[in-house]
């Protein structure tokens, strides 16, 4: 591939090479990923400095840090529309990190709740304009492509993310996992003030009055492959993030896992980044459309098996961690190509429309998540019963939604 990113629509990445243009969208979404599972390892910490009285409670750190970025995604699409995509990005990399100073100062867990919340809405920025970004300057297969490699790389920091978290806790208190996010965000803030080069042009940019924005919104919303895949991705996203919050819990409570927590949650992730550079290889050969299926029928019997395995015998840590990472490495390939295909036929529109699937999956996917974790019961049964059901709906809506149309295109 030619080193320098060649946009099919025009735009242009600036300054920066092709693997530098994909490290930065890696980075973008993996500093959300960061602020979710450095967090991991410190929330029994959290439950006794806060004299919290349910364990499951400390939760609530994840999924108000989820709500916060899914709600502010709604206003960052059409905000980066109208003015670029570079202000947008800069002052929600801002907002993120000075929020996240904010987590390591406060001494009330309502005010760390408040924190996090607006962490989120900082976060939300980098999430949404990563993907327009890309949009930008790749379409069809090869922004596919792209996207495969930005998770390939996005997916090392589920697997560092927690060993993170663990190694600070050894060295000093939970409230330094923060420190951690002040800093991601401070480098990815120069990053872009000192490479980022504007992707939008000036007469591509919408008005962002309110008409032009629901407009915006009603495009993305009666187009039936960017609603459809959205849906989908959403159920997809509520079973991954089920397995996220209560991962800490699975495996300290269910296997003893004790401070091999880390090591053994970073195995399970690996899964995702090796099928993130399985898709990068498939995804010109097989299509999109036909891997998300693929990728979701797989995601649908692995776990039925699973459950079959728990009902009929004491569940195994090594049965676990092969039946789970079976299940990341369906989310590897997933995750890239739902969204891909999800934005494919909204490029003129392309941060509002990013904004609208950012918006439905982030909060779809903590809110989902937050009930998978709240019906934690000492079992692993909750987690692999959602990924059936959920997996299973969004089957569904895929096959609804190519109804009309070969799954095998491109």
């Amino acid at each position: 591939m030619n080193p320098n990113p060649v946009p099919e629509t025009g735009a242009r990445a600036g300054r920066m090479h092709f693997y530098e243009f994909v490290g930065f969208i890696a980075a973008c979404m993996a500093l959300n990923a960061l602020a979710i599972d450095v967090m991991l390892p410190a929330l029994p910490d959290m439950n006794r400095d806060f004299f919290l009285s349910d364990p499951n409670q400390s939760q609530a750190v994840i999924a108000l840090y989820l709500g916060g970025m899914g709600l502010s995604q709604l206003f960052y699409g059409p905000l980066s529309d109208r003015f670029g995509r570079r202000p947008v990005l800069i002052g929600g990399l801002a907002l993120f990190s000075l929020a996240g100073l904010l987590s390591a100062m406060t001494q009330s867990f309502s005010m760390l709740l408040a924190a996090r919340f607006i962490q989120g809405l900082g976060a939300g920025a980098p999430r949404v304009v990563a993907v327009s970004l890309a949009r930008d300057t790749y379409s069809g297969t090869q922004m596919g492509r792209v996207m495969s490699l930005v998770m390939m790389v996005f997916m090392a920091v589920p697997i560092l993310a927690p060993s993170i978290g663990q190694l600070i806790l050894l060295v000093a208190p939970w409230r330094w996992a923060f420190g951690a996010l002040v800093v991601g965000g401070g480098l990815m803030l120069a990053w872009t003030l000192y490479r980022l080069e504007e992707t939008l042009p000036t007469h591509r940019r919408r008005s962002i009055s309110p008409a032009s924005v629901f407009e915006g919104f009603r495009i993305a919303l009666t187009t039936r492959t960017t609603l459809g895949y959205m849906l989908a991705m959403g159920l997809v996203l509520g079973a991954h993030m089920g397995f996220i919050i209560s991962a800490q819990r699975i495996f300290m409570d269910v296997f003893n896992a004790g401070q091999r927590f880390s090591l053994l949650f970073a195995l399970v992730a690996l899964a995702m980044s090796v099928a993130a550079f399985t898709n990068s290889k498939l995804v010109m050969r097989f299509g999109m459309r036909r891997l998300a299926i693929i990728g979701l029928c797989t995601l649908i019997v692995l776990n039925l098996v699973h459950l079959a395995l728990v009902w009929h015998h004491p569940e195994s840590l090594p049965i676990f961690l092969l039946m789970q990472a079976g299940s990341m490495f369906m989310f590897g390939f997933l995750g890239a190509n739902l969204n891909t295909l999800a934005m494919e036929k909204v490029g003129h529109v392309a941060g509002t429309a990013s904004s609208l699937i950012g918006f439905f999956t982030t909060v779809s996917g903590a809110v989902l998540g937050f009930i998978v974790g709240q019906c934690f019961d000492g079992s692993v049964v909750p987690l692999t019963s959602a990924y059936v059901l959920l997996g299973a709906g969004a089957l569904f809506i895929v096959m609804m939604t190519e109804r009309n149309g070969p799954v095998a295109m491109a």
